[in-house]
């Protein structure tokens, strides 16, 4: 395929917020992209060329960028840089000096996606002596071929900037509406161009207006290739190749076939962590291939996030009765595989940890039976002296630990608290019920305190027991407690209500830290001032507001601008005086006062009086708060009030 087609996705990606509009435009991509490339068009259309939970990442650096600029355009690195600043972009500096570049080549290919994605992912692979050189090569190949626009892109994919707004609903969607039969009545035709959309005013294709009826469309349908359905059994026994469209009389059947095949997408996904991976069954044989995408020790899947509720009655009536209560730790979430006789530890954030915590590699060996596995659990760390449980912000730092593991273990120990299992000896447990899970975990730990254990709990309904373990767990010293509902399935990566916590702290705030501000006078050498953002359900990190106070000077007393200084120059983008801007990676915890609309912040909120908690170094920027979340505090804040 050639990258140009890809390229015209990017553009129209980036010209529009709406996910339907995103949707439809990744899913006629995908309908028209060669098997063998689906791999690499998934990856790129995310901005990456390996999955989130592979650890190797392609590691360049702004000035060997601006290095491969200079070769392929035969404009000096000055000018360069003068373009950067005033655009504060590279890939628009990119695009706009390979308009005007000097020098024209012999012979100038035109770009294929496999070229790109090759060039790139050789990029992560060098190091070493003359690896930099190598890199510029690679770069500069690249450019020499592309055209202004493409520049742009490529630039932007080398410094992993590339933002286009595309979260994993519109993924999973996209392969849906690609690859499956269109279900009438959920999807309607366009009397102009003929194209068939979902749901909405007007053609995403032509743009005319569309007035979707579910009674009018199915009387007015005649088309070939059309499979009648009377409800989703046929639906399931059937080789859905052969047909082009689905057609069934009610509505309410409608909308549960088509939801089908958006679950066995979102299923698949759960169990791979790898859209690249659903997206090349799907064309393969949709259901069957899908169903055959199983859990794989040593890979990674995103863990199941709880909701928040203020009260012991809101989490019954979200779990109902009677429901699984858990202590909630104040340490950091840690996914256990085993497969063989390996041991591999990922963060929440799917990071590879194992090196930097071979006491807990120890316990599992020697306390957990079983050939293959896939534990979800919480590290805390306690006091070697008392015993006593410390918080998470004592032992953050041995999660990024690459020297002095074993002093480290020593001076910060953890203890590994189990609290679900996902995979056990070849048999996948993500729709076993909770206390199915909880007894297996319950039998094959051999709990050793300080060491491995099942986290604490109790099963009740009753409101006063419940209200009366959550003191004893504030009381321990632990954050709150956890209500889990003991008929769920493990849903990965989702807030679906089957776990709640409760804790009795304000409501604070998980932001990323999008820009910042280089001090002044004795701060000269730190960044002192931090843009906050959110996020959207595109995916866009949106502007909340600045923060400079919880802040410390000295690196003992918290989070300090040093170690914020350190933790951001890495990530820094581009630079205008004082201010920098940077990647949206570090995540903060926030505390406030109170939220405020205001017109000055993309989110269209800002925060009165904002304070650095913690940094929340075990969460990726896309786990940050959402729009939504804010605005639900929000509203809350104003009923409180």
């Amino acid at each position: 395929m050639k990258y140009s087609e890809l390229v015209k996705v990017y553009e129209t990606l980036d010209s529009t917020t709406k996910r339907l509009e995103k949707t439809y435009l990744i899913s006629e991509l995908l309908k028209k992209t060669p098997k063998q490339d689906l791999p690499e068009i998934i990856l790129l259309l995310q901005g990456k060329v390996y999955p989130e939970w592979d650890e190797r990442k392609i590691g360049v650096a702004s000035k060997t960028v601006i290095k491969a600029i200079s070769i392929a355009t035969g404009i000096e690195n000055k000018r360069i840089q003068e373009d950067w600043r005033k655009t504060g972009d590279l890939g628009k500096t990119a695009e706009n000096l390979v308009k005007q570049k000097r020098q024209s080549t012999l012979f100038s290919a035109e770009l294929k996606v496999k070229k790109v994605f090759e060039n790139l992912r050789k990029l992560a692979t060098l190091e070493g002596m003359g690896s930099v050189d190598q890199k510029v090569n690679l770069i500069s190949e690249l450019l020499t071929s592309a055209k202004p626009i493409e520049a742009r892109y490529i630039v932007k994919n080398v410094l992993d900037e590339l933002r286009l707004g595309v979260g994993a609903g519109s993924l999973r969607d996209s392969i849906a509406w690609a690859f499956f039969p269109k279900v009438i009545g959920i999807f309607f035709k366009c009397t102009k161009c003929k194209k068939y959309m979902p749901k909405t005013k007007k053609c995403l294709e032509c743009k005319s207006i569309i007035e979707p009826n579910f009674k009018n469309e199915i009387e007015n349908f005649n088309e070939k290739n059309t499979f009648n359905a009377k409800s989703i059994k046929e639906v399931e026994k059937i080789n859905l190749k052969k047909y082009e469209f689905i057609v069934s009389d009610n509505e309410a059947n409608a909308r549960e076939i088509y939801n089908y095949f958006i679950n066995s997408v979102q299923e698949a996904y759960d169990v791979s962590n790898d859209f690249a991976v659903v997206a090349e069954a799907a064309k393969e044989n949709l259901i069957q291939s899908l169903k055959k995408i199983s859990l794989n020790p040593g890979k990674p899947i995103k863990v199941m996030l709880a909701i928040k509720v203020n009260d012991v009655e809101e989490a019954f009536e979200r779990v109902g009765k009677p429901a699984e209560i858990e202590y909630k730790l104040d340490g950091f979430r840690l996914q256990v595989h085993k497969k063989g006789k390996e041991i591999i530890l990922f963060t929440r954030r799917l990071e590879n940890v194992t090196k930097q915590f071979p006491e807990v590699v120890e316990y599992v060996n020697k306390y957990v039976e079983g050939d293959s596995f896939i534990l979800d659990s919480e590290a805390v760390g306690f006091s070697p002296k008392t015993k006593k449980y410390l918080p998470f912000q004592r032992v953050s730092q041995r999660i990024k630990r690459k020297y002095d593991i074993e002093a480290m273990a020593k001076k910060f120990p953890v203890e590994l608290n189990v609290f679900d299992v996902i995979y056990y000896n070849n048999q996948n447990m993500i729709k076993a019920p909770f206390n199915e899970r909880r007894k297996l975990a319950e039998k094959i730990i051999n709990s050793n305190e300080r060491k491995i254990v099942c986290v604490k709990n109790l099963v009740t309904s009753d409101e006063k027991k419940a209200g009366d373990f959550y003191n004893e767990s504030l009381n321990k010293g632990n954050e709150g407690v956890m209500f889990k509902k003991l008929d769920s399935p493990y849903k990965p990566g989702a807030r679906v209500g089957h776990m709640v916590k409760y804790k009795p702290v304000m409501d604070t705030l998980d932001l990323v830290i999008v820009a910042a501000e280089w001090g002044e006078g004795k701060r000269s050498n730190w960044l002192s001032s931090f843009t906050l953002a959110c996020i959207d359900e595109n995916n866009n990190f949106l502007e909340i507001g600045k923060v400079g106070t919880g802040i410390k000077e000295k690196a003992d007393l918290g989070v300090s601008f040093q170690q914020l200084t350190e933790e951001l120059r890495p990530l820094i983008i581009s630079q205008k005086g004082r201010e920098v801007k940077v990647k949206p990676q570090l995540v903060v915890e926030v505390n406030y006062e109170e939220i405020q609309k205001s017109p000055t912040y993309s989110s269209g909120y800002a925060l009165r009086f904002p304070r650095v908690i913690k940094l929340r170094v075990e969460r990726s920027p896309e786990e940050c708060s959402t729009l939504q979340t804010v605005d639900d505090y929000y509203k809350q804040q104003r009923h409180r009030n």
